[in-house]
């Protein structure tokens, strides 16, 4: 049998080995889950509704638990954990709440014996390959809207994050959710693979850019519903009648949440040249105040690197940027002793020459440009192949709403940032992907529309 190594990327040390699956357990498994999913469709709405809402309460009751595995095998501080752990129950809480109005039957036309309907069924048997860095958050926008509209999930979780998979599968069978309506799959890139050879009605992938083109690819002859949350390179600019403190302190909270490992991070800082100095200081000030240490302490601010390869990314991005002329303002180093560590990195002097403006970071690193003004600004913002997140700090709402509504983004933030909400759709454009989830739309992705047609004889 395959087994999966775990490890603790705060000291790299094994905490586990799973059994792993293969071919043909994928196999077996997806043939189970396509078997089980009409008699799961068919219950009345309100069974499925009271399955998740004791998963709900399972997680309420297991929560310091489910925190500390999640914090073991990402290296996420603990109170970040928690956070996210606490943060599901408002999504769950949502998607109860909406899905009846989301998922009904719609009559758009009634007249001259003519009744015209639109039903929504579901797609039938979905695979969500799902993330580490929020495994709950990221994983929970798909797997909890998918099986309140009748669908069967194949769930497999980042091998980083595989005990927290297990861990949703377990609480949602004792919630009463069919063992074979939702399924783990535990493994690695061979695994994710295998999934998706199956007869999926499907994708839902949260991840890398890289990763999701080869899926698209690997799906794109046989037309399946696919979804694809990719990668960001999310932009804010700071303009020059911004509350500087404010803006510091809320950027470098967006820029080093969860360790800068968010596909929403704030990732590049545009400055205007006014009140550029000020807020380099303001925020290199804060960032030293951040915590590094053991991520299970509640004091914890930075926590660990979750995947080591990511290291030589941040290293990389570090030299190109000296080697570019950047000035280094804190950090640029990985830190000594067990595990992967990396020190919070701030640089100014930058600009889009330097891979650290251009590719993604994931990391505790950001670049701080100064801009001349709003068009500079805006101009900078679009000059990426991402589209997911972008901001603007200003008192002036009319001026942040007409520099946002030119920038490309799928989100885009008045004097806030890194911020999602389950009433809100989540999307991104260019290479940060495909698809939504949240919101009532993200609700109906899991649905198929049947046009009714109905004529009285």
């Amino acid at each position: 049998m395959n087994r999966l190594a775990v490890h603790n990327p705060a000291t790299g040390e094994l905490i586990t080995e799973l059994p792993a699956d293969d071919a043909s357990s994928v196999a077996a498994k997806a043939s189970r889950a396509h078997a089980a999913q009409p008699a799961w469709a068919r219950l009345p709405l309100e069974n499925r509704q009271a399955c998740i809402e004791r998963f709900r309460a399972g997680i309420v009751d297991e929560l310091e638990a489910l925190a500390l595995i999640m914090t073991g095998e990402t290296g996420k501080p603990i109170s970040m954990s928690r956070n996210e752990l606490n943060g599901l129950l408002e999504r769950i809480d949502f998607f109860l709440a909406e899905v009846e109005g989301a998922t009904a039957t719609q009559t758009v036309f009634s007249g001259g014996g003519m009744l015209e309907q639109i039903e929504h069924l579901p797609l039938g048997m979905v695979a969500n390959i799902s993330a580490w860095n929020y495994p709950w958050f990221v994983g929970g926008n798909v797997f909890i809207p998918a099986l309140l509209t009748g669908n069967a999930v194949l769930y497999k979780p980042s091998e980083h994050a595989a005990m927290t998979g297990l861990a949703i599968a377990r609480l949602l069978h004792a919630a009463g959710v069919p063992g074979d309506v939702f399924i783990a799959l535990i493994g690695g890139g061979e695994v994710g693979a295998a999934l998706l050879a199956q007869p999926i009605d499907g994708l839902f992938f949260t991840g890398s850019h890289a990763t999701g083109v080869k899926i698209s690819q690997a799906l794109g002859p046989r037309l399946v519903k696919l979804q694809l949350e990719l990668g960001g390179k999310d932009p804010t600019y700071v303009c020059e009648d911004a509350d500087v403190q404010n803006a510091a302190e809320s950027l470098a909270d967006g820029a080093m949440y969860n360790t800068g490992q968010s596909c929403c991070s704030v990732e590049r800082i545009y400055v205007h040249e006014r009140i550029h100095d000020a807020f380099v200081e303001a925020f290199v000030s804060t960032v030293k105040t951040f915590k590094v240490g053991d991520p299970m302490r509640d004091d914890t601010y930075i926590g660990a690197i979750t995947r080591a390869p990511q290291l030589d990314v941040l290293d990389a991005q570090v030299l190109n940027a000296l080697a570019q002329g950047a000035t280094l303002l804190t950090g640029g180093r990985r830190l000594p002793g067990p595990g992967n560590w990396y020190a919070p990195t701030v640089f100014s002097n930058v600009h889009h020459g330097m891979e650290l403006m251009r590719e993604e970071s994931f990391g505790p690193l950001i670049g701080i440009q100064k801009v001349s003004g709003d068009k500079e600004a805006v101009a900078l913002m679009n000059d990426s192949r991402y589209g997911l997140t972008a901001g603007v700090f200003t008192p002036d709402e009319a001026r942040a709403r007409q520099l946002l509504a030119q920038v490309n983004a799928g989100s885009v933030y008045w004097n806030c940032c890194d911020r999602v909400s389950p009433r809100l759709p989540w999307s991104g454009c260019g290479d940060s992907g495909l698809g939504l989830t949240l919101s009532t739309y993200g609700i109906q992705a899991f649905t198929r529309p049947r046009a009714w047609h109905l004529r009285q004889a």
